[in-house]
């Protein structure tokens, strides 16, 4: 059990393989998707010195934090030939320490100060897939995309504000013919070393918590950081806490201290008290015992407020005081297509504006993403984000639920009565997701509320006063609606501030992106640690589908084809559920091929079966019904030899032999 308390996390960026070749294909099918051609130059130009200082200033933050772990790295890896950079959130070198040995080559390919490494820009390249991944990768000579930068190897790992969205980068380049594995250890170290200083200055009026299930491992860079209020609500969770708690950061925002390690905050305050060098012994959800430290150092204005109210600084406040910058959630959805982006940057340009936003998109585009996003990077980011969907509520319900009602109000009302999703949700935000489903009467009363910024909960003849931010989404048509005197006009031109039109996932060209994060958060929330990666021959179906069921369906899709793959070294085709399968071929026209498997641990499709056998096999019925017929035959029917040599599974075999009969 403490064992795996040591492994790096996958959720927590864990670095990919050196050469992984799913994440190099999919990051070269990006770059061509962005319009670059592997034998072009990139444009070189860097950013004007004005501004490059303006990128500089909006990421002081992060460059105060970084620069002091560059140079310790730099000190280690000093006349390697190697150039250690720091780059922001989109790609764009903001400091360099090199050799004046490699300067030179490093300059003939702009790898310098100013200059953008984005995949959309400079194609697969270290400092830009590790960006797009959120995981360290190594990037090594031809496995660039561009031809120009074959000489380079280059180490990146992504630094995380606390709450997990990315800052920028630590990258080493250096020449490919020096290339060393050691490299990516020393940068995804250096990357969390950024990481958590930069948690300890965010967070240091709350109440830290610095835990390990061994003793000796407190200080370093294994321990797990969690900050919470000083009345034990969660705020934030470094990788190694979220690894060893079992929790992602959404996950834990459920949480407070008392739920996860089963003691009142109240005795983590006392032990504050007696200083940092006082160990305490706390119990995770999953039993494992750990040694913890708790520090606690309010400032003098918050001294005189009992610990129960004393609010701890705001993290985006706290950076922008340091003018570093602000931490975005949109920016994380922001995973390289461009109609996406079109729509998170108009979304950016309103936060904090009191302008209403109104989310439409297809079931399952990622319309409370985008909500909790908008909530995530406005002012009102430390107030609750309530979510009411409205198709979910009967309608005999809802009125109750949305405006709240006084003891007695009605039969088997609670007692004390109750106030209500909109009060609740009071300094923050307000989702109303459905709001296409909102019954006439109910969107009368809605109406009054955004007008008089107060509600009257049932049975109550007073107006409490509400100060909430709106966003509503919908699938339905609401002008449709309108004309069909289903939905409230004024209603309507109320909450159409902004529209924000969110595309299906068939129109997105960020399909590996989207896959990739899918799982990364399966894995951190569901138990798939263990889960592998998605073969590319599965991300060539995955990408021909019509996902009517978009996001929501893509999510289920991958969390069962990672649990049929454990064990397996990829998520095959074969790994996919029988349904979707059976939906693509409807929409193909019963003519599915699936590109075999370049390689695996016993043979391949290719490899089973003949030539003229896979010519003629139009359908992926007949394509298993020839590789099985031939597998079979060759090892004797002994099913455990044909799942070596077709790379499956035991289970996937009997599972088509039953099929087929």
């Amino acid at each position: 059990m403490h064992n795996a308390l040591y492994r790096p996390t996958p959720a927590a960026g864990a670095g990919l393989p050196l050469a992984a070749p799913d994440a190099i294909l999919a990051s070269h099918a990006r770059s061509a998707d962005f319009g670059l051609r592997s034998h072009e130059r990139a444009d070189l130009a860097p950013l004007a010195a004005t501004d490059l200082a303006e990128a500089m200033g909006r990421n002081a933050l992060l460059f105060d934090h970084a620069r002091p772990v560059m140079e310790t790295l730099y000190a280690q890896i000093a006349g390697t030939q190697s150039l250690m950079l720091l780059t922001d959130a989109d790609g764009v070198i903001l400091h360099a320490l090199g050799d004046d040995d490699f300067l030179g080559r490093a300059d003939r390919v702009a790898l310098k100060p100013g200059a953008a490494w984005s995949e959309r820009c400079r194609g697969t390249n270290a400092i830009g897939t590790a960006l797009a991944l959120q995981q360290a990768v190594q990037v090594n000579g031809s496995q660039h995309y561009l031809q120009a930068n074959h000489f380079l190897t280059c180490s990146c790992a992504p630094i995380l504000d606390p709450r997990g969205n990315v800052l920028g980068a630590l990258d080493v380049s250096g020449d490919e013919r020096t290339r060393s594995a050691h490299t990516l250890a020393l940068v995804r170290m250096s990357s969390q070393m950024v990481e958590n200083h930069l948690f300890d200055q965010v967070y240091e009026d709350a109440l830290r918590l610095r835990f390990h299930a061994r003793p000796e491992f407190l200080g370093t860079l294994m321990e797990g950081l969690a900050a919470f209020t000083p009345d034990g609500r969660f705020l934030a969770a470094n990788r190694s806490a979220q690894f060893q708690l079992g929790l992602s950061t959404a996950a834990l925002e459920a949480h407070t201290f008392g739920s996860l390690f089963g003691l009142p905050v109240s005795q983590a305050l006392a032990q504050a008290r007696q200083g940092p060098a006082a160990l305490m012994r706390l119990h995770l959800p999953g039993g494992v015992a750990v040694s913890a430290r708790v520090e606690w150092q309010p400032r003098t204005a918050s001294l005189a407020m009992p610990p129960e109210t004393a609010p701890a600084t705001p993290v985006a406040e706290r950076a922008r005081h340091s003018g570093g910058p602000r931490f975005s959630g949109l920016r994380y959805l922001d995973t390289g297509d461009a109609q996406l982006a079109q729509v998170l940057a108009r979304v950016g340009k309103v936060l904090g504006q009191d302008v209403p936003v109104l989310i439409l998109g297809e079931t399952g585009t990622g319309k409370e993403w985008l909500a909790r996003a908008i909530h995530h990077d406005s002012p009102r980011r430390n107030g609750p984000f309530v979510a009411v969907n409205c198709a979910a509520i009967p309608e005999t319900l809802i009125e109750s639920e949305l405006f709240g009602y006084e003891e007695g109000a009605f039969t088997g009302a609670r007692r004390k009565g109750n106030p209500g999703r909109i009060l609740q949700a009071n300094g923050g935000t307000l989702f109303l997701d459905e709001i296409g489903d909102m019954p006439l009467a109910m969107q009368a009363r809605l109406l009054r509320v955004l007008q008089e910024r107060s509600v009257a909960p049932l049975g109550s003849g007073r107006q409490v006063p509400v100060d909430v931010a709106v966003v509503c989404a919908t699938h339905r048509n609401l002008r449709t609606m309108m004309a069909e005197g289903r939905f409230r006009d004024d209603l309507y031109w109320r909450l159409n501030g902004l529209v924000a039109r969110l595309p299906p996932l068939r129109e997105r060209s960020d399909m590996a992106v989207v896959v990739q994060r899918l799982l990364q958060t399966q894995q951190s929330e569901a138990g798939l640690a263990d889960a592998p990666p998605l073969a590319p021959q599965t991300l060539a179906l995955l990408r021909r589908h019509a996902w009517p069921g978009n996001l929501r369906q893509l999510a289920s899709v991958l969390r069962t084809a990672a649990l049929m793959a454990r064990g397996e070294a990829q998520i095959l085709p074969e790994h996919l559920p029988e349904d979707f399968m059976d939906d693509l071929q409807a929409e193909s026209g019963d003519h599915v091929h699936i590109a075999p498997a370049s390689h695996t641990a016993g043979g391949s499709f290719a490899e089973c079966t003949s030539a003229p056998a896979v010519a003629a096999a139009d359908t992926l019925d007949a394509l298993e019904q020839a590789a099985l017929a031939k597998a079979m035959a060759t090892h004797g029917g002994n099913v455990s030899a044909v799942a070596r040599a077709l790379g499956l599974s035991r289970n996937a075999v009997y599972r088509r032999l039953r099929r087929q009969g």
